[in-house]
């Protein structure tokens, strides 16, 4: 198959990682360990040590990586120049199942994809090899947007980090914004593959379809999107926050399986509001300076 099929996972940068997962913790989300990076800086290059490192909160559908630099005398794989622009989301991956298919389609499109971008991580200290097969769309203005196939799912989907005590069990959208956003659309329809609708907000929407084990090895068969929204369109999907950057990431969605009760409880005193037009049947909005500079918008399910 040589598209995108559904939402993979959504990335958070800051500087300093601790701070950062710091804050993810208080949202009720169970991370894993931090995680040093390795990669090729080209397919042609052998794998290095990166500076970069993580932390994840995996869901059943998808998960979010919480990245900063943990070495700031190794490659940071683009990381400190996201960072100087804003500290927030920049990170938005798309499923696909064939690197080489979906390589060979962006090329015939004249997207000049240089090859498959391996990355590869422990999964913990001591513990096995979590590796990937990435495209990132060379030079995007939105941030680090690419496609991904899994290695190793097996080693990354574990029960242990996949409980949350804000109930969250699903990536359901990313809103990116942009002050021209037919252009980011295209940029976007092109590295899925896919067509973007118009949005009910204004701007557009890439919906994908979806399928059983496509972002995650139980995940179920279900259709994720992303939104691009010009700033009027922002501002009714998430009341309240400003565009990080034109362009860039402002939030992302995520699904509940208990209507958003334990989230309530969580968030109970601290600043969140209602966000009737986040998602289908609204969303309780935690704001970006709460969750490291991207919003979060939990949705009952």
């Amino acid at each position: 198959m040589s598209t995108a099929i559904a939402l993979d996972h959504v990335g958070v940068a800051a500087r300093d990682l601790a701070p950062l997962a710091a804050a993810y913790e208080r949202l009720g989300f169970t991370l894993t360990p931090v995680a040093q990076q390795s990669g090729r800086r080209r397919p042609d290059l052998p794998v290095e040590r990166f500076g970069s490192g993580n932390r994840c909160a995996f869901l059943r559908h998808g998960y979010v990586e919480l990245i900063a630099i943990l070495d700031p005398a190794l490659h940071d794989n683009g990381l400190g120049a996201w960072i100087a622009r804003y500290a927030g989301m920049h990170i938005l991956a798309l499923a696909m199942a064939d690197e080489q298919a979906n390589l060979q389609r962006l090329r015939r499109a004249g997207v000049p994809v240089p090859g498959v971008a391996y990355l590869e991580r422990p999964v913990e200290q001591g513990g096995p090899i979590a590796r990937f097969a990435r495209l990132p769309f060379p030079d995007a203005p939105e941030g680090r947007i690419q496609l991904i196939r899994h290695l190793t799912p097996e080693l990354v989907w574990q029960d242990r980090w996949m409980d949350h005590a804000n109930g969250a069990v699903a990536l359901e959208a990313a809103i990116l914004v942009s002050d021209a956003p037919a252009e980011s659309a295209a940029r976007l329809s092109r590295l899925a593959g896919l067509p973007v609708e118009p949005d009910p907000a204004g701007g557009f929407v890439l919906v994908l379809p979806g399928a059983a084990g496509a972002a995650g090895p139980r995940a179920p068969a279900m259709e994720t999107r992303v939104r691009i929204l010009a700033p009027e369109g922002l501002a009714r999907v998430l009341p309240g926050v400003p565009p990080p950057a034109l362009p860039g990431m402002a939030g992302m969605v995520l699904r509940t399986a208990d209507g958003n009760r334990a989230a309530r409880r969580l968030l109970a005193g601290l600043p969140a509001r209602e966000a009737p037009e986040a998602a289908p049947g609204g969303g309780l909005l935690v704001p970006p300076a709460l969750a490291g500079g991207a919003a979060v918008v939990f949705a009952p399910g």
